[in-house]
């Protein structure tokens, strides 16, 4: 999978922006201001995103493209190198596992606030 799609898929789910609050070769995605997930463009291309602890370690000790979090909570995030051999579709379904941490984790107000946008 490239960064390209990784950022187009990001970009149209509801509510989520785009930043490099760190440097121009960290993009970071956010809903309602929290992160969902952070991308490296630097070789070895790759994407920090969040995880329940328990799937986080279950990943990693399934798949040898994932790691605990690089400069993150080990414990609540995985860094997964994008130039390996993870089907698509389980990098798109971690990413909205991601995503949909986050939401859950809203207030109340902010999510009735996301769910109202178009």
């Amino acid at each position: 999978m490239d960064l390209e799609t990784v950022r187009e898929y990001c970009l149209n789910k509801k509510g989520v922006t785009e930043s490099l609050p760190f440097d121009e070769d960290t993009p970071v995605y956010k809903v309602m201001g929290k992160i969902f997930l952070i991308a490296n463009i630097n070789p070895p291309v790759s994407i920090n995103i969040k995880c329940d602890p328990e799937k986080a370690v279950e990943l990693r000790e399934h798949y040898s493209a994932v790691t605990p979090g690089y400069h993150m909570n080990k414990m609540h995030w995985n860094t997964i190198l994008l130039e390996n051999t993870i089907p698509n579709k389980f990098i798109l379904q971690w990413i909205d596992d991601s995503y949909n941490l986050i939401v859950d984790g809203l207030k109340k107000t902010e999510k009735q606030k996301l769910f109202k946008q178009k």
